[in-house]
């Protein structure tokens, strides 16, 4: 039998533990409809994506070029009608928050057609609706407890933790590949000013040779 102090222990152990458990489903990713991508975007290429949306729901396109040129591309997106509801040229990065006012397939494209020998890397976050309630009773008129409400902090004090980890992510790959630019020309570069000092040292040599060279003439004498 346990005793009152030890039963307390083990309740509260419980409870921790229980959270955690929690807080670990929370995140695998649920139903709601979340797609991020990052592809490679060769130079005038153009690259299409499809999505089934329903009617009243809320989306959220956002983008950024991670590598390539000038890190810009166009984006364009169009209703199952073909109406045009978001279109830019040459952006590095944006973000665009509409609702679905019909049912059908909506399509969102990225062109690089106006660049001639430079590929791009582009990553997207196409967010289609709302997350679930944590909590499929969240609606009831009674309070959630201690526990649920702590989870509930947990899980949005998590959501935010991705979102920052993914900014920082595309931030240091779009600085990683500025650097590697950068040390490439740079390399080429000191290269370039190498081959330039070893031509004009050359020169000098043979410069200075001709100016210490003795010249000797001949002369000949005419007979009578």
């Amino acid at each position: 039998m346990l005793r009152p102090g030890s039963a307390r222990r083990w309740l509260a152990a419980a409870g921790r533990w229980s959270c955690r458990l929690l807080a670990l489903l929370l995140l695998v990713p649920g139903p709601g409809g979340a797609s991020e991508i990052t592809f490679e975007l060769p130079d005038n290429a153009k690259q299409c994506f499809y999505e089934d949306i329903t009617q009243g729901t809320k989306c959220t396109l956002e983008f950024q070029v991670i590598t390539g040129g000038h890190y810009d591309v166009d984006c364009r997106l169009e209703d199952p009608d073909g109406n045009v509801l978001y279109k830019e040229m040459k952006k590095q990065y944006d973000s665009f928050t509409f609702t679905a006012s019909k049912n059908g397939t909506y399509k969102f494209c990225f062109s690089n057609e106006f660049s001639t020998f430079t590929h791009k890397t582009v990553y997207f976050d196409f967010q289609v609706g709302e997350d679930p309630p944590l909590f499929p009773s969240e609606n009831r008129v009674s309070a959630l407890t201690q526990m649920e409400s702590a989870c509930v902090s947990i899980h949005e004090a998590l959501k935010s933790v991705i979102d920052y980890q993914t900014h920082f992510r595309l931030r240091e790959a779009q600085g990683r590949s500025r650097a590697e630019d950068l040390n490439t020309r740079v390399a080429y570069w000191s290269v370039g000013e190498a081959l330039i000092l070893l031509v004009v040292s050359i020169g000098q040599v043979f410069l200075l040779k001709s100016f210490f060279s003795d010249k000797r003439t001949t002369t000949t004498r005419v007979g009578s």
